[in-house]
C-alpha cells in the first residue's frame, strides 16, 4: 500500500512537470511569434518615419506576417499560461478573453485590409498607421509595461 502512495505520489509530480513544460513551451511560443510581429513592424516602420526608402514588396510581406500572427497568437494564451517564462502578458487577456480575442480579429482585419489598399507610397502612409495603432491598443490593455 505505502508503494503505491508512492507511485501515485511519483505520477501526480511527473504530471505537474509535463504541465509546466507544456506552459512554458506554449508562453516561449507565443513569445517568438510576438518577436517576429516586431521584427517585421521595423522596416514599415523606418519607411514612415523617412529612414528608409519604401518598398511596397516588404510592407505588403510585413503585413502578412501581422495577419498570419493574428490569426495563431490566440490560440496560444490558454487558460494555465498566465505566469511563468518571464511572460509580459496581463491577467486581464483571460478575464477579458472576448475583447482580447476581438482586438487580434481587428488587427488582421486591418492588415488584410492594408495588403488589399496598398499600392504605392501614398497609400502606404494612409493606410499603414491604422494598422500599428490596431497592434498597439492591445499593448495598452493586455501587455505589463517595462521597467
Amino acid at each position: 500500500m505505502i508503494r503505491g502512495m508512492f507511485v501515485a505520489a511519483a505520477l501526480v509530480v511527473g504530471l505537474s512537470s509535463v504541465a509546466a513544460l507544456a506552459q512554458n513551451a506554449t508562453i516561449a511560443e507565443r513569445q517568438q511569434l510576438m518577436k517576429g510581429l516586431s521584427q517585421a513592424g521595423r522596416a514599415p516602420g523606418a519607411m514612415l518615419k523617412g529612414e528608409q526608402a519604401f518598398d511596397l514588396a516588404a510592407v505588403q510581406t510585413s503585413l502578412k506576417t501581422f495577419a498570419d500572427t493574428a490569426k495563431k497568437a490566440p490560440t496560444l494564451f490558454p487558460v494555465g499560461t498566465e505566469t511563468g517564462n518571464e511572460t509580459a502578458a496581463l491577467p486581464k487577456i483571460w478575464s477579458d478573453k472576448a475583447d482580447f480575442d476581438a482586438k487580434w480579429a481587428k488587427f488582421g482585419a486591418d492588415a488584410e485590409a492594408a495588403q488589399a489598399s496598398i499600392k504605392d507610397e501614398a497609400t502606404f502612409k494612409a493606410n499603414f498607421p491604422g494598422v500599428v495603432r490596431a497592434c498597439g491598443g492591445c499593448h495598452e490593455s493586455y501587455r505589463a509595461k517595462k521597467n
